[in-house]
């Protein structure tokens, strides 16, 4: 059910659409036996936003509401529901990122989003985003293939990271850019791989690796072994010092934890390029 005359808002459309296909994806796996999801757009005042943090000015929003009749959630699921990495999915079909994604690309955007959710009944999650003035003009819309190319490679990568569905989310999405991916669940792994694989060009891992040797301590090893090797290093520790203080060598880079793929292939790009 899509509202008329709901307006402009100003947002990545890329990210946009990723968010809903993220929600739609999620509504389809909580309804195993089928069932039926809802899309519906419209416009709302600012008055009527349900959140504890409203706006008090005379602000409109567009809103998206992306609904299910599955399984829902009880509390304790809901109030974990954006957390990064969070899932209550099977380890091979779900990394925990994608409300994570979609929160994070609402805030970026200005807006706000809310869940419902009952168990038994279903789910509803709603996306607002501050609509534009009426006189806004529509921009020209960008070549996103001509982007996405940018992005793109034919490097060797080498993928280090514990968590099967994180590692497997890295791998998928850089792999459909063209590179040429390796992967490992630890230290030692990467390092056997990077004596055996002379062509590795990026190695991206993860800092809070299990065992001896964390990500940090693995960086510096590979880069003694192979001085021209770059290295984008992620965290989800926002305590991290090496975020705080920005102490890292040339040729290393920092992603934080959840990334979009966009983010992942724009940063693996930028290093490779450096």
């Amino acid at each position: 059910m899509l509202g008329f005359d709901t307006g402009l808002v100003e947002a990545d459309p890329t990210e946009l659409e990723n968010a809903l296909l993220n929600l739609v994806v999620n509504s389809r796996d909580a309804m195993p036996e089928g069932g039926t999801i809802t899309i519906e757009t419209g416009r709302v005042d600012a008055d009527k936003l349900a959140t504890g943090s409203r706006d008090e000015g005379d602000t409109q929003y567009v809103l998206i509401t992306v609904a299910d009749n599955g399984v829902g959630m009880d509390r304790r699921t809901l109030a974990k529901a954006f957390d990064p990495f969070f899932t209550t999915k099977e380890a091979d079909r779900g990394t925990g990122l994608g409300l994570s994604q979609v929160y994070g690309f609402v805030q970026q955007s200005g807006g706000q989003v809310e869940i419902e959710s009952q168990p038994g009944v279903g789910t509803s999650v709603q996306i607002y985003l501050p609509r534009l003035p009426d006189d806004a003009e529509e921009p020209e819309p960008a070549d996103e293939s001509a982007a996405a190319d940018e992005q793109k490679g034919t490097e060797t990568v080498l993928v280090v990271e514990d968590d099967d569905a994180i590692r497997g989310y890295c791998t998928d999405v850089l792999r459909e850019f063209g590179y040429h991916v390796l992967e490992a669940p630890n230290a030692g792994a990467a390092l056997e791989i990077l004596d055996r694989q002379p062509d590795v060009g990026l190695l991206l891992t993860d800092i809070g690796l299990p065992g001896s040797m964390n990500g940090r301590q693995l960086s510096d090893e590979a880069r003694q072994r192979r001085p021209g090797l770059k290295v984008v290093l992620t965290t989800g520790y926002t305590g991290d010092t090496v975020i705080h203080t920005g102490r890292l060598e040339r040729g290393v880079s920092l992603m934080v934890k959840p990334f979009s793929f966009a983010d992942l292939t724009r940063k693996v790009r930028e290093a490779l390029d450096e």
